[in-house]
């Protein structure tokens, strides 16, 4: 059985900027981040193994026991930062800069009228970021939200995406929208991050060339949930994980080829703990069927 790993998976700039800062020896037992740093059980694991405390969001800021304050990889309104600061809180900005560019490029469209429409999950923490500090906008997720914005009477339209949506159904939906009657004028603008968009062609391309892909990845993590879906898309079998604990050595009965990929949340080492144990089931498998041969 042959295991290949896909050209890009694991960890981003952004993510391990983010783990970086937040695992620094100053911020040992004197931290709390706002939301999960990056969504990944491991690392998350880790920080509370440091002494950092995790709130769920700024509606838990009576809950903050620390001066210091991280905001997520994800980014945060700047409401948010402005009310911890106000607060008397020490505010460092964990936020992919990739994530924030999606912050000013939907403030710019507003800023040239065009009402503000996100494609993306409406209450993933990027897209609250990314329309807290918006007076009014839309969130769509699919097809059957586009009615949505014939009853907002909305006729010019500045369109933004959820960084780790797929491109192909993001500008599918762009031009459902900007063929609508009732929408004059649309201003798009691609938000999908490179590094997310380099996972996904990396496990289309690696789903012709095998019969299993294993994803590894915080089950909620959106991207990795999308890497899910390009495999689902080449209708190849693929099984999710968050740990190399959790695969079942069934999967591979009569397997002659798996691939591995994983989500921009995903550290090396848990990657490298995965790619060895696939391969130690696959020197198994081998060493059964010689004997069985023999």
């Amino acid at each position: 059985m042959k295991v290949s790993l896909a050209s890009a998976l694991g960890t981003c700039f952004g993510v391990q900027d983010a783990i970086n800062m937040a695992m620094a020896p100053e911020f040992q037992d004197n931290l709390t981040i706002l939301g999960q740093l990056v969504h990944n059980p491991q690392i998350n694991e880790s920080l509370e193994n440091n002494g950092v405390a995790v709130v769920k969001g700024i509606e838990d800021i009576d809950q903050i026991k620390t001066k210091k304050v991280m905001i997520t990889a994800h980014g945060a309104a700047e409401k948010t930062k402005q009310k911890l600061d106000d607060a008397g809180f020490t505010v460092y900005d964990a936020s992919c800069p990739l994530f924030m560019r999606v912050h000013k490029t939907i403030k710019g469209m507003v800023e040239k009228n065009f009402f503000p429409v996100v494609i993306g999950q409406k209450d993933h923490v990027e897209v609250r970021g990314i329309v807290g500090d918006l007076d009014d906008y839309l969130v769509i997720n699919g097809e059957a939200d586009l009615e949505k914005i014939r009853e907002r009477g909305k006729r010019k339209l500045g369109i933004v995406s959820q960084t780790t949506q797929q491109i192909e159904k993001v500008e599918s939906l762009v031009k459902k929208i900007t063929a609508m009657d009732c929408v004059d004028a649309v201003s798009f603008v691609n938000t999908i991050c490179q590094p997310t968009r380099d996972r996904q062609v990396a496990v289309w391309e690696l789903a012709d060339q095998v019969d299993l892909m294993i994803v590894i990845g915080g089950f909620n993590s959106s991207n990795t949930k999308k890497l899910m879906q390009v495999c689902e898309e080449k209708k190849i079998e693929a099984h999710h994980i968050e740990s190399s604990s959790q695969l079942d050595k069934s999967w591979f009965n009569n397997k002659e080829h798996v691939g591995i990929t994983a989500g921009t949340s995903t550290p090396e080492n848990v990657i490298n703990e995965l790619h060895e144990e696939i391969l130690n089931i696959a020197d198994t498998m081998k060493n059964t069927q010689q004997a069985v041969s023999s």
